[in-house]
């Protein structure tokens, strides 16, 4: 009985370790995935900050700031 309760835990534990180890490549992936993303949302805000109408905007606010008395 010793003999058939110690080869199930053996089981166990090369199943638990395969699901480890299985799982390592996986934060490498959602890194890149995560990376990839925020150059996207990068460039598409670099975009709408460069646009005509923004930059005017832009630049009237740092003109108004400038131009204000203390």
């Amino acid at each position: 009985m010793y003999g058939k309760v110690r080869a199930r835990l053996c089981a166990l534990v090369v199943r638990a370790r395969a699901l480890v180890r299985g799982d390592a490549g996986m934060v490498t992936s959602e890194y890149a995935m995560g990376i990839i993303a925020a150059v996207a949302f990068a460039v598409l805000l670099y975009e709408v900050v460069t646009s005509g109408q923004v930059k005017s905007e832009l630049q009237a606010i740092v003109k108004r700031a400038l131009s204000a008395r203390m």
